[in-house]
């Protein structure tokens, strides 16, 4: 494979991943309407997958990729597809406001 062909099928690839979201499980659209960015899936939550096995389809194949450059640490690389989708998505619902009084 050519340099140049590598390169094509690292775009198209990270392509589908910017497209693909999650279509079951905790971060799927029962959570979250229309699912969660697979790029914005916890590196802890595709751990699980590592460890058990990857779903056999295309999803799984990109569900890897995201996983190993999360642990690589190029985790930035998502980071023009999150600007794209109107940024991070936020996976923690949120918490009850806290009110802290410091008297004198």
């Amino acid at each position: 494979m050519s340099e140049g062909d590598l390169l094509a099928r690292m775009q198209a690839e990270l392509a589908e991943i910017e497209k693909t979201r999650m279509p079951f499980g905790r971060y799927g659209p029962a959570n979250y309407p229309n699912g969660v960015p697979i790029f914005d899936l916890p590196a802890e939550y595709l751990s699980y997958f590592a460890k058990v096995g990857w779903p056999k389809s295309r999803l799984g194949e990109l569900l890897r990729i995201v996983y190993q450059m999360k642990v690589d640490g190029a985790d930035c690389a998502f980071d023009l597809m999150r600007k794209r989708a109107g940024g991070r998505t936020l996976l923690r619902k949120s918490a009850r406001p806290v009110n802290i009084r410091f008297e004198r």
